[in-house]
């Protein structure tokens, strides 16, 4: 099964639903043009349905290979890279004074779905490298900036994240790495750090490590962390001490080389500051978690192309009111007509939310007025831990229900089917768990700036809510109803999480993310239908295509935002009945 990038949906997310064209108020990006998204995505697509797509089962069934410290790819994975350095992609949401394209970081989402989708293997090499670009602008030194933005920026150079030690998962606290002073103002960097994406490869040419160390005499905790730039290859051409001591063997994503890597006196360069590593990791951290949740909208949409394709043409059994001779293909059964929708229209949600984050992360560094700069970075703030957990959680659940519109052949690696599933499972693992976005949200996010990023984004939930109600259009008022009765679930859980303790809110983060990421989707998938109507009163477009919007909205509405009120059970039912079940602790 080949991939085919979603190119009309990417366009009606950017253009109508998270009003990408905005951007254009800023300044910021003076270039950028309706004319100009068309043309960037067309050409990714065809990177990634001709280039990346192909080496998606190659990937799978090779793996990664170790020898002698060297990582060695996948058939056909440094070929591709080179052409993606050669297209210039790296760059393409950075600022064109530092040798980027100056495009928006909406627009890089929009790309980055797609090389996600053609080969989610593959696209976990860039990803951590957009992470090293925007610490290094940041935090880093204008000699630091001189000496490696330039090809990381081009990619010819590739970036990582060495945080995760054997006893410091999530727990980035009690990492053991040390980093001591050398005479000429660099450090010596010592131990061991694993589960590094792309930690080592035979693509770049150079490798640009950002590996978390404590100083001497550091505080204890995450207040004595340090970030430390370490080169594969040092300024003088010479080899570092640093080597990748095993690659892992995984569920999924065989063609990423996830690595042990070992440090043993390597030379690094402090960014950010004695002790600020912390501030530097989440610059990193917040880019990788919306890329993450971008990444579950990606092989979420290939598992759905997939599962589409198979049921076209698997005939077995008779159809209700389907005419010519039995076997018909199972696209008739309204079982499976069912869960193609569901699938349709989750990742529709999904997509919605990583590309408005993305725009709103855009405006929060871009808008001219101070007070629009504040709101779109609540707006970010709140959105990032969603967008992160919820379209992870969907890309396993879209995923699993391919495997399930297959049948028993979807429990067979030669279909391919089985291979999404398996490498959709790290995205709601990696780069702070589901849970963590959940305490996030229900943590510092409820009561960030007196509450205000909830009251503005229910604020304008109610105008498209008032929008839907006063539509001429027959489908629209009931999908203002749907959308009224999901925002009232979500005010009410709010309500009761900020005047509970904080083991009773902990306790229904998880269930209370859900109800936000369904909610919030649900809206903007509304937005959609909205401008679908306003689409097709102007006669714009493709009237089957804004009918197919409208349609998909409506179902999701029935399917999805109907569930709000029981999610409430959920998230008010408190610490105390979780306790009750036991566990002997």
């Amino acid at each position: 099964m080949t991939y085919r990038a979603p190119l009309d949906e990417l366009r009606f997310t950017l253009e109508e639903v998270a009003a990408v064209e905005g951007l254009k108020a800023t300044g910021a990006f003076p270039d950028f043009t309706s004319d100009l998204t068309a043309a960037i995505l067309e050409e990714a697509a065809k990177l990634a349905e001709n280039v990346l797509s192909p080496l998606n089962r190659v990937g799978d069934a090779e793996h990664c290979k170790l020898e002698n410290g060297a990582v060695t790819t996948p058939t056909g994975f440094p070929a591709a890279y080179a052409q993606f350095v050669e297209g210039g992609w790296q760059g393409l949401q950075f600022p064109a004074e530092l040798g980027g394209m100056g495009l928006p970081r909406a627009l890089g989402v929009a790309v980055l779905e797609m090389i996600q989708g053609a080969n989610l293997s593959f696209g976990l090499g860039p990803m951590l490298t957009y992470g090293g670009i925007e610490a290094l602008i940041a935090h880093g030194t204008d000699e630091q900036k001189e000496l490696y933005l330039g090809k990381l920026l081009t990619g010819e150079w590739s970036a990582t994240m060495n945080l995760t030690e054997p006893q410091a998962g999530s727990d980035v606290g009690a990492l053991r790495t040390r980093a001591e002073p050398n005479a000429d103002g660099s450090w010596a960097i010592s131990g061991q750090k694993i589960f590094i994406t792309w930690g080592e490869h035979d693509c770049a040419e150079n490798i640009i490590h950002l590996v978390l160390a404590r100083t001497p005499g550091s505080p204890e905790g995450t207040k004595g962390i340090s970030l430390f730039i370490v080169p594969k290859i040092l300024p003088d051409g010479s080899r570092n001490d640093l080597r990748a001591i095993g690659v892992e063997h995984k569920l999924g994503i065989h063609g990423s080389p996830t690595c042990t890597m070992e440090y043993t006196g390597a030379t690094g360069w402090l960014i950010g500051g004695e002790n600020a590593g912390m501030r530097c990791m989440f610059t990193m951290m917040n880019s990788a978690r919306l890329n993450v949740g971008v990444q579950g909208v990606g092989i979420a949409e290939r598992a759905f192309q997939q599962a589409l394709a198979y049921a076209q043409d698997r005939k077995q059994g008779r159809a209700i009111d389907t005419e010519g001779p039995a076997p018909h293909a199972i696209i008739h059964h309204p079982d499976i007509k069912r869960t193609l929708s569901l699938m349709k229209a989750k990742i529709a949600a999904s997509r919605a939310i990583c590309v408005s984050c993305a725009v709103a992360t855009d405006m929060a560094e871009h808008a001219e007025d101070a007070d629009e700069r504040a709101a779109a970075k609540r707006r970010e703030e709140l959105l990032t831990p969603v967008a992160k957990a919820w379209s992870t959680d969907i890309g396993v659940e879209v995923a699993s229900l391919g495997v399930q519109v297959h049948g028993g052949m979807g429990y067979i690696e030669e279909t391919g089917a089985a291979q999404h599933l398996r490498d959709a499972r790290i995205t709601p693992i990696y780069e702070g768990t589901n849970a963590i976005q959940a305490i996030d949200l229900v943590g510092r996010k409820l009561n960030m700036d007196g509450g205000a990023a909830f009251d503005e984004l229910f604020s304008d939930i109610g105008q498209t809510i008032e929008a839907c109600t006063t539509s001429s259009h027959p489908d629209l008022p009931p999908l203002g109803d749907r959308l009224q009765d999901s925002l009232d679930a979500m005010r009410e859980a709010v309500d009761w999480l900020k005047e509970v303790d904080m083991k009773d809110r902990l306790a229904g983060a998880t269930p209370f993310l859900t109800l936000a990421g369904e909610t919030i989707g649900g809206w903007l998938l509304c937005v959609g239908a909205v401008a679908a109507r306003r689409r097709q009163k102007e006669n714009i477009g493709d009237p089957a295509f804004a009918a197919q919007r409208i349609a998909l909205a409506n179902f999701y509405a029935e399917a999805v935002m109907t569930l709000a009120p029981s999610r409430v059970d959920d998230v008010t039912m408190g610490s105390e009945m979780i306790d009750e079940v036991g566990f002997g602790v």
